[in-house]
């Protein structure tokens, strides 16, 4: 349905110029008086009457007075713009000579007119595109951490815990937890649920999370650092916390809907992620519900990506939250 509107708006601009083909009038017509969407539809069409107003000067075609480019070039030259002489003399216009000729004054009146309209066109429905788009990704964003946080949740069920990385050694890593899913497949390889619009991991077309198995068989090698820098795709996920000893803890799930679980992963800097280019983020929270947080408020009660000590490591106790990058260890 939001599609079907926003390409109902795509034809508002040909409605308003009169430019559609019988069918595409009554449909227009139709969502005009739609109870639902007529009312936007109804105001964008008035923005665009107003924006090509201008253009109702030119409904009948105007004659260019005699002589007008002959005085036009002339005032040039008197301006001392150019020489008149080294100008050659225009052409007058007529149907039947326009090619390979000059263009004639209408024609150029023609143009202005698409220009117009096509700046018109820019700043009403650019605005109604780049708003689709963004829309777009934050529902797709939204729908994947749906996806995951029931992933997770299941398997908190059944195991009584969140997967949780080991104490040490190379698979103890943020991300090892995209793995655990898919191996219970909780979660499809290569869906692209771990993945955001446009990301780099997106743009390749052939990200796949690979299974415990498989993980395993590959450390030691190349590969596996390979492994487990994508392995969580563009999301970050807890690094849990450690006790006094030392000792990193089981993460049970105790529905904190203060306390997050995952998040648009950490960029280079450690301080924001770049995952959506209007620098939101998004962050789900133990107790399955997402939040959407600009990047100014997400370290607003407590640093997201870091401790309390200020490292990307497992927290201090277990309200110290730390969302970390696929490759970070605990």
């Amino acid at each position: 349905m939001q599609n079907e509107a926003f390409l109902m708006r795509n034809e508002l601009l040909g409605y308003a110029l009169g430019a559609l083909e019988p069918p595409e009038m009554i449909s227009v017509e139709k969502a005009l008086a739609d109870p639902i969407q007529g009312p936007s539809l109804r105001r964008d069409l008035d923005s665009l009457r107003r924006a090509t107003q201008p253009l109702s000067c030119d409904k009948e075609e105007e004659i260019a007075p005699a002589g007008l480019a002959r005085r036009t070039l002339m005032h040039i030259a008197a301006q001392g713009a150019t020489n008149i002489r080294s100008l050659p003399m225009p052409r007058v216009f007529t149907p039947e000579a326009t090619v390979g000729h000059t263009v004639g004054p209408r024609i150029w009146l023609d143009r202005m007119i698409i220009a117009a309209t096509a700046v018109a066109a820019s700043v009403l429905v650019g605005p109604l595109l780049l708003d689709s788009i963004t829309q777009s990704r934050e529902r797709r964003a939204e729908k994947n951490l749906s996806k995951a946080s029931a992933a997770l949740q299941a398997y908190a069920e059944s195991h009584r815990i969140f997967p949780t990385p080991p104490n040490s050694g190379p698979l103890s890593r943020a991300g090892l937890y995209a793995p655990t899913l898919v191996s219970e497949q909780r979660l499809v390889a290569d869906d692209g649920t771990l993945l955001c619009s446009d990301s780099v991991l997106s743009g390749n077309g052939n990200f796949c999370v690979p299974t415990l198995e498989e993980l395993k068989a590959a450390i030691g090698t190349p590969r596996f650092e390979e492994m487990v820098r994508s392995m969580g795709g563009d999301y970050g996920y807890s690094l849990g916390h450690r006790d006094a000893s030392g000792t990193l803890q089981p993460y049970r799930n105790f529905r904190r809907a203060h306390h997050p679980i995952m998040a648009d992963a950490p960029d280079e800097s450690g301080e924001k992620s770049g995952n959506h280019p209007e620098g939101i983020h998004f962050i789900l929270f133990e107790d399955g519900h997402i939040q959407r947080f600009s990047a100014a408020d997400i370290h607003r009660d407590d640093h997201l990506y870091r401790n309390h000590d200020g490292h990307a490591k497992a927290g201090l106790d277990a309200e110290d939250a730390v969302i970390g990058d696929s490759h970070h260890q605990p």
